[in-house]
């Protein structure tokens, strides 16, 4: 009966992604869709009989087997394919594709993602003079803010996708900035990076994407300086973990947005005390991300002459419609994910960690 019941519900599942591909459905109805299903994860892992720690003691020594990364290849298609030119018409001025800080009501997406940057500066106890990796760069939003805010320090950006390497660099040139290098490299396998290279090492939500922060965490330790720290942005829930895994039809944003990934706990890295060890931490409420996921969508709808065009180069003139309704449906999966329960169920974890 079970098997019926889960075939039934992937059946019907893909019937509504159908008619919701249409573009026809009210926001108002997926949104409740949304939470339906967020519900039902939620009540899935607290209904799990084995208790959390011993769950979390899994999950850890599972992920030191495995490797720093996987599925890097089509992770970077789901969300690099489309041209910088989208990011371009919906993220802020600095292109931040992470979550910002909303300090008052009404706050734009510009000022967030200002306030955002300012605070990773602050808590990562940066200072000029430095010399600063950010790992994991994206389109340069903290690399060019560090590199204008610390004119004294050397920033090195890293990042494995050459557009973007191309666009920071411009940017950097535009804003008369010389203290600024970009790497491009997968972080897996760079090893490019001397002992000792760096004062500080900020990565924005790279980690996400990542598996074995063992390993990953002994690289990043070779590359600091004695008393180097590591400052780490990530999403998280406050208790529980997962992995983004393909299991039906209704993972869907895993299977287009977030293969590989892994939903982090508040303090996962706490398990991972090797080679750094955890300074500080502190818990930026899920609400922030829900804001910036719903100023995304407003600009992707309200530049559609500009988006759906873009859809059909990147996927095909059949599937653009489709594809400009995929993008949405992420924005708004992804802010009701974070707005859950009034944003204290899925936030965002600021870490701070020394060098041992």
């Amino acid at each position: 009966m079970a098997g019926i019941i889960t075939w039934l519900y992937q059946a019907v599942f893909k019937l509504l992604l159908s008619v919701v591909e249409l573009n026809v459905v009210p926001d108002l109805v997926i949104r409740q869709g949304i939470r339906f299903l967020l519900g039902q994860r939620l009540a899935k892992e607290r209904q799990n009989p084995e208790p959390l720690p011993a769950r979390l003691q899994q999950f850890v020594a599972e992920l030191k087997k495995a490797p720093i990364a996987q599925h890097t290849d089509e992770a970077n298609v789901q969300h690099y394919e489309v041209p910088t030119s989208y990011f371009l018409t919906i993220l802020g001025k600095r292109l931040k594709y992470s979550s910002c800080l909303y300090e008052g009501p009404t706050d734009s997406l510009d000022m967030a993602e200002v306030a955002m940057l300012e605070t990773s500066c602050q808590r990562a106890e940066l200072k000029d003079g430095q010399a600063v990796l950010d790992l994991g760069c994206g389109w340069g939003s903290l690399s060019l803010y560090m590199a204008q805010r610390f004119p004294g320090s050397q920033i090195t950006a890293l990042s494995n996708s050459s557009t973007q390497r191309q666009f920071i660099e411009t940017r950097a040139r535009t804003q008369g900035l010389t203290n600024l290098k970009v790497v491009t490299a997968d972080v897996v396998k760079f090893q490019g990076f001397g002992a000792n290279s760096f004062d500080r090492v900020v990565s924005i939500e790279m980690f996400e994407h990542m598996k074995n922060y063992q390993a990953l965490l002994k690289k990043v330790s070779g590359w600091l300086k004695p008393h180097g720290k590591l400052f780490v942005h990530h999403f998280c829930h406050k208790r529980f973990f997962y992995n983004f895994e393909v299991q039906g039809e209704d993972d869907w944003m895993t299977k287009y947005f977030f293969l590989g990934g892994t939903m982090m706990s508040f303090n996962l890295l706490e398990h991972f005390q090797d080679d750094l060890a955890v300074d500080s931490q502190w818990w930026v409420s899920g609400n922030h991300y829900s804001r910036t996921l719903e100023d995304w969508l407003v600009k992707h709808d309200q530049h559609r002459s500009k988006v759906a065009p873009i859809m059909e180069a990147t996927y095909g003139k059949a599937s653009g419609l489709k594809w400009f309704v995929y993008w949405r449906l992420f924005y708004l999966a992804c802010s009701e994910l974070f707005g859950y329960n009034g944003g204290t169920e899925y936030g965002i974890s600021h870490v701070l960690m020394r060098k041992k």
